[in-house]
């Protein structure tokens, strides 16, 4: 994200943590964060107990909350949270 508006920037991150917070409810996680790969446009949400989900699973849960949104990345990639 290449932007010197600070609002802007903040409306970014707010969106970011809504996703992961989202993500982390859909999944009963305890733990999720997310970080962005600004070099590569990527953003990598990490969701503890990821790995206790086949892919199939992943996609069911997972689908809806990112169809609805409204960020401009290349890749979304949900991993697993490691300790």
């Amino acid at each position: 994200m290449s932007t010197t508006d600070p609002d802007a920037l903040d409306a970014f991150h707010e969106d970011i943590q809504t996703v992961v917070q989202a993500l982390k409810d859909s999944f009963e996680a305890d733990a999720a964060q997310a970080k962005v790969d600004d070099h590569n446009n990527l953003l990598y949400i990490e969701i503890e107990g990821l790995q206790d989900y086949t892919d199939e699973e992943i996609e069911e849960i997972a689908g809806p909350v990112l169809e609805e949104l409204d960020l401009d990345f290349e890749e979304i990639l949900l991993v697993h949270l490691s300790a």
